[in-house]
């Protein structure tokens, strides 16, 4: 089985629980010494085994194997992949069943991690997602006056429309934002809307 390290957390003396997202759920996983082993790391993708008792209150994960991506060295890239896997946790606090497009495009998106602007993947992979689920606001009206939008748009945590004067964020063009909604590419957007729209995701879905 494969999953993506969404969480670790400290158990008892070196035993770690890790958070993964597999291609079918989120779960916790106990795991003996696991503070002692680099194979666990935040955002790492891992294959394991998992091993089920009666007498635990989690399952254990056996046999863990790391799959590595070339920009892992990569002290930059990395630190925003940490960053990006972490609004992944909360998303799915309460959740155990999932599809699995979730595990999908965590993985495309590691795979072009190395080639491709991180943070264009970060605001293109989000976008995605967000039409997936349904959550996608067109940018029309404030959703903290509720007043129409004029030329520009701010966005705040989940991609929400607002005027900039309203949320006092960084404002981007509308008719930009109306594009990347429409193709979810972000070519044509600048590095400093890219890098405005980037910070947004990462504040979590």
């Amino acid at each position: 089985m494969k999953g993506f390290v969404l969480k670790l957390q400290r158990a008892r003396d070196e035993d770690i629980i890790a958070t993964l997202l597999t291609p079918k759920n989120v779960r916790k996983y106990y795991r003996f010494y696991g503070a002692r082993h680099s194979i666990l790391q935040m955002g790492y993708l891992i294959d394991f085994e998992e091993e089920r008792d009666k007498a635990q209150f989690l399952p254990r994960l056996r046999r863990v194997t790391h799959i590595g991506f070339p920009w892992l060295y990569d002290r930059d890239k990395l630190m925003l992949w940490h960053q990006f896997i972490a609004i992944f946790d909360y998303h799915f606090r309460d959740v155990e069943q999932i599809d699995s497009y979730y595990f999908n495009k965590l993985l495309e998106a590691a795979n072009k991690w190395k080639k491709q602007s991180p943070r264009r993947l970060i605001v293109e992979t989000f976008i995605d997602i967000l039409k997936y689920e349904g959550r996608l606001n067109p940018p029309t009206h404030c959703v903290i006056c509720n007043n129409k939008l004029d030329n520009s748009v701010a966005l705040i945590r989940g991609f929400l429309p607002t005027h900039p004067e309203c949320s006092k964020c960084a404002p981007i063009n509308k008719r930009f934002y109306n594009e990347l909604l429409q193709s979810g590419s972000t070519v044509f957007l600048d590095d400093i809307s890219v890098e405005v729209l980037s910070q947004v995701v990462l504040q979590g879905f």
